[in-house]
Parts: C-alpha cells; structure tokens; sequence
C-alpha cells in the first residue's frame, strides 16, 4: 500500500484543497478541513493510503487539475 501525501504551498487555496480532499479523496468536508489545516500548518500530510496504481492515480489527476486552475499543488506517493 502507498500514502497519498498532500504538500503545503503559499499559492493553493484551502478552498481547492477542501475541494479535491472530497471530490478525489472521498473524505467528509469536517475531514477535509482537518486534513487542510494539517497540511497548511505542519507542511504536508497523509490524505490517503491505497494501492500503488490508485495512489499514483489520484496525485496524478490532483495534480493536473490544480494545474489547470494555476494552483502548483504538489502530492507525492510513498509506501507505507
């Protein structure tokens, strides 16, 4: 299995993040925002565990919808 690790950027909103957080990730919006606050104040967090293709899946179309919204929001996938 892999993390899904969201990383902190002084572009994002918390607002995409919340977004993303329930769209891609399926976390509940009180989750969504714990988990924003988490990133935004400690620098990055876990948003998720799922096998390696999921996993990268999700960064990956996290990824390229900031770009397209010009956020340079930044996942990684780590094994866990």
């Amino acid at each position: 299995m892999y993390n899904v690790i969201m990383h902190n950027d002084d572009v994002t909103t918390m607002d995409f993040v919340v977004y993303v957080l329930v769209r891609i990730f399926r976390k509940s919006e009180e989750d969504a925002e714990t988990l924003m606050l988490k990133v935004h104040n400690e620098g990055s967090a876990v948003v998720g565990t799922y096998s390696q293709d999921i996993a990268q899946s999700k960064a990956n179309y996290t990824m390229n919808l900031a770009k397209a919204n010009n956020f340079p929001l930044q996942l990684t996938i780590e094994e866990s």
